[in-house]
């Protein structure tokens, strides 16, 4: 059974999806992200869903719940990204 399967994706609710990302200066994520989630922390450089870029700095095993549409290589040192979606 799926509970999701009748379920309306808001971004209230929980992703749908875990989204491995590879940081790119040059392009967007295939599906814009309701959060984060970094297994390895460090520097995170993103793109917000607002046009802004951010510099921020994660610990190990967090989620950031922020929308976003990219994730810099330049600067980022975080690692095991993953971009929760509603896909």
């Amino acid at each position: 059974m799926n509970p999701f399967h009748s379920r309306t994706p808001t971004l209230s609710g929980p992703a749908t999806d875990a989204l491995p990302v590879t940081p790119d200066d040059g392009a967007d994520l295939t599906h814009v992200a309701i959060a984060l989630y970094v297994e390895t922390g460090g520097t995170l450089v993103i793109d917000t869903v607002a046009g802004e870029t951010r510099t921020l700095t994660a610990p190990d095993f967090t989620i950031l719940p922020v929308g976003t549409r990219r994730v810099r290589a330049t600067g980022t040192t975080a690692s095991g990204i993953h971009a929760l979606v509603l896909a």
